[in-house]
């Protein structure tokens, strides 16, 4: 009757645990289930009264949780498993049928409870595949059961009594901790090691699930990729991968420097499997910002740069043969090792080993990963040695991870039999910083000197397009200068031609007044004839001189025009200019004096003619030759009354070129002012370029630590400072060629402005 009663009480409050589902009630009622069915097995009529104290010590706990719901939950398991050993049996009895019966309903409720769906730990016990069982089998020996309840009774001691504990007996708790947490007592122990219990922004973590992370889409992605062949996350849209998806979306958005990393979720994961997502969030907070995660699983990933040089001393030190062999196969530790730091072997070994590594870490940090990562070369050393880079790999991947399948104990004992010296370690991590300022220093210097290269090489392709340009403007010059010469020549040879006709003048003019008074009329009526019919090709001819000054002159419009807009260009173009002005000049120079050789021509026709009537009419009077003679001399005043305004012209057109000469000067000066300011703006542009590629540089030094990219590094500027000396010495010589061709004066005029 008594046994009927419990197993009805039992089973009801079993039921009400599980439509609550309260994943810590659910854990201590197993619990408590299985220190029943351990001693029911033993010593029946003692455990049923222990059953009925503690099931009713329970029973008023829940009432008094349910009365006040901030109570916390641990707390109460924790006393209750504690209380147990008080009122522990101390003798055995024989079993009867009736204790059978009883002991096989306690089994069904208890196999009931492990596959109840509405407790997070029953799933997650179950979804493990880690071969644990809350419950022992009905033929698991009794000195088994009686290690797991010492076990379970010394743990809940510990978690009562934390604080006094891990103050007074650290070193005990790490001994604990090393041996394995019973793992219905990991998710609080974890806690407890990162004091992640008691953490303000638990508070939080409803709001930041209505928020949205932009690494959503991400971590989507990878949700499929963590733990693919467990239960509780291989299913698309799962419990499991809901909740990963919200503690990896919570972090991205408190912490948005480092925002998502693919080797977190398995981290999130491992956790998920022993509490709740809240817990897990606020333990996985405290993980990264306490344990070295957070600079793992930054962007840079500078502590994991800083790990694998560690373990790779580690490796020189203790596994020489093991690290020449390495560097010779080329297989750098990133290559097997960044998993190891970046999951705590998580993806490496089995959940039942991963998992016990991993409750050391949270015990002692990153420090098992380098014993456990040095023992297991340590154990496999004969064999690597034995291979080439393709088969270390395999065996990284495919041996190593089932060496341990019997037992993790094996692994954890040989990892603390390696030698670990932090003072070492911290001399270690110095040097590390000194390599990457090194590194860093090297790399700004090789990123200035090839922005320095890149300013020279594009400085010699501008002063080898001034140089072609200089020869072409050169035989330019040339040319204007033996057309000017043709110009002057053909000037001289007008005015020689000019001053021919003009004495021709003067000689026909003596001719006419020394003529007979008498001649022949038909000779004259012929010369007569004669003259008209040049007079009508003078006069053409002065049509013609007329249209080609009235085209020069419109083209010297159109030129000056022209010129207006060329002072603003370079100096060797305006000296370009000037010839062409100077050209121009004696052009019109050339066609004012065939114009005045034209007229002077026309005058001689008409004298001649007027010569030729007063021979025809120097019978009519001697008043007729005096009126020529004076006729002549008229003509001579006009004459040199030209001459004196083409002279005038020609002051006044001197005047205008030298102040055209002043005004380019000027605009020479200038366009060097410019030419200086755009040299200075060009050069702060290279210094902005310069910061720049350093503040990039500063960025990517951090993912490299490798002595072969040092040396590499160091080539790379000695190269680098010889192919910038060949570049410098071409500019030299390229420079002296080009200020050759540039006149003294405006030299000059630079070197005065540069002074100022």
């Amino acid at each position: 009757m008594l046994c009927d009663s419990f197993l009805q009480m039992l089973e009801d409050l079993l039921l009400w645990c599980r439509n609550v589902g309260s994943a810590p009630l659910v854990c201590h009622c197993r619990g408590l289930m299985k220190v029943a069915t351990d001693k029911v097995a033993g010593k029946l009529s003692s455990t049923l009264s222990w059953v009925k104290n503690t099931v009713s010590h329970t029973v008023s706990q829940m009432a008094s949780q349910v009365a006040s719901p901030s109570a916390s939950l641990h707390t109460t398991s924790s006393s209750t498993t504690l209380s147990t050993p008080a009122l522990s049996p101390s003798s055995p009895t024989q079993l009867s049928p009736d204790d059978l019966e009883l002991l096989a309903k306690l089994e069904e409720q208890n196999r009931l409870l492990e596959t109840d769906s509405k407790s997070l730990r029953s799933v997650n016990g179950s979804r493990r595949n880690s071969g644990s069982s809350l419950v022992s089998s009905s033929s698991a020996s009794s000195n088994l059961s009686h290690l797991e309840e010492d076990s379970w009774i010394l743990w809940g001691r510990i978690v009562n009594e934390w604080e006094d504990v891990r103050k007074k007996k650290e070193k005990q708790v790490k001994e604990l901790v090393r041996k394995g947490i019973p793992h219905h007592f990991r998710a609080i122990v974890w806690q407890l090691l990162c004091s992640a219990q008691s953490m303000p922004i638990k508070d939080q973590y409803s709001e930041l699930l209505k928020m949205t992370s932009p690494c959503e889409k991400l971590i989507r992605r990878d949700i499929a990729r963590t733990y693919p062949e467990h239960d509780f996350f291989k299913e698309k849209d799962s419990l499991g991968q809901e909740v990963l998806f919200n503690v990896m979306k919570a972090y991205s958005l408190v912490d948005r420097e480092v925002g998502y990393c693919q080797g977190s979720a398995f981290i999130v994961g491992l956790l998920l499997m022993q509490m709740p997502e809240e817990e897990a969030f606020c333990v996985f907070v405290k993980l990264m910002q306490d344990y070295r995660l957070r600079e793992l699983f930054k962007p840079s990933m500078a502590e994991l740069g800083l790990c694998m040089y560690q373990f790779e001393c580690m490796i020189q030190e203790h596994l020489p043969e093991l690290y020449v062999h390495f560097q010779s196969q080329s297989f750098h530790t990133s290559m097997y090792a960044s998993s190891w730091f970046l999951t705590i072997f998580l993806t490496t070994f089995p959940l039942p080993i991963a998992t016990r590594i991993f409750d050391i870490f949270m015990s002692e940090g990153l420090e098992i990963v380098f014993r456990v990562g040095l023992a297991l070369l340590q154990m496999n050393q004969a064999e690597l040695l034995q291979l080439d880079m393709e088969g270390m790999l395999q065996h990284f991947q495919k041996v190593i991870p089932h060496q341990f399948d019997s037992g993790p104990d094996k692994l954890i004992q040989a990892s603390y039999q390696v030698k670990y010296n932090a003072k070492k370690m911290k001399k270690l991590e110095k040097e590390y910083t000194t390599i990457k300022t090194k590194e860093m220093e090297e790399q700004v210097e090789i990123k200035r000197l090839r922005t320095e290269n890149r300013l020279l090489k594009q400085r010699i392709e501008t002063l080898e397009k001034h140089k072609c340009s200089s020869r072409y403007s050169e035989d330019f010059v040339l040319q204007l200068e033996k057309e000017l010469v043709q110009a002057r020549l053909s000037e001289a040879e007008s005015h020689c031609a000019l001053k021919e006709m003009q004495d021709k003048v003067l000689e026909m003019e003596k001719r006419n007044s020394s003529l007979p008074d008498e001649e022949n009329v038909a000779r004259l009526q012929e010369e007569l004839i004669a003259v008209k019919l040049r007079e009508a090709e003078a006069l053409m001819g002065l049509k013609e001189l007329r249209q080609q000054v009235k085209d020069l002159e419109e083209h010297w419009q159109r030129h000056l025009a022209r010129t207006t807009g060329r002072w603003k260009d370079p100096p060797r173009k305006n000296t370009v200019n000037e010839l062409q002005d100077e050209l121009m000049t004696v052009r019109l120079r050339e066609a004012e004096t065939q114009a005045e050789l034209k007229e002077t021509k026309q005058r001689m026709m008409e004298m001649e003619t007027q010569s030729q009537i007063n021979n025809n009419h120097l019978r009519r009077a001697e008043q007729e030759v005096t009126n020529l003679q004076g006729k002549v001399q008229y003509l001579s005043a006009q004459n040199k009354g030209l001459l004196a305004q083409l002279n005038e012209a020609k002051r006044r057109q001197a005047e205008i070129e030298c102040k055209s000469k002043e005004e380019v000067m000027a605009v020479r000066l200038r366009e060097a002012d410019r030419i200086a300011a755009v040299a200075e703006l060009q050069q702060h542009i290279a210094e902005l370029e310069i910061q720049k590629e350093e503040g990039k540089i500063q960025g990517q030094l951090n993912n490299s630590d490798s002595n072969q990219y040092i040396r590499e590094l160091k080539d790379q500027i000695a190269e680098l400072h010889h192919e910038a000396a060949v570049p410098v010495k071409q500019l030299y010589y390229l420079s002296l060629n080009t200020v050759s061709l540039v006149p003294l004066s405006l030299t000059q005029k630079s070197d005065q402005m540069s002074v100022i």
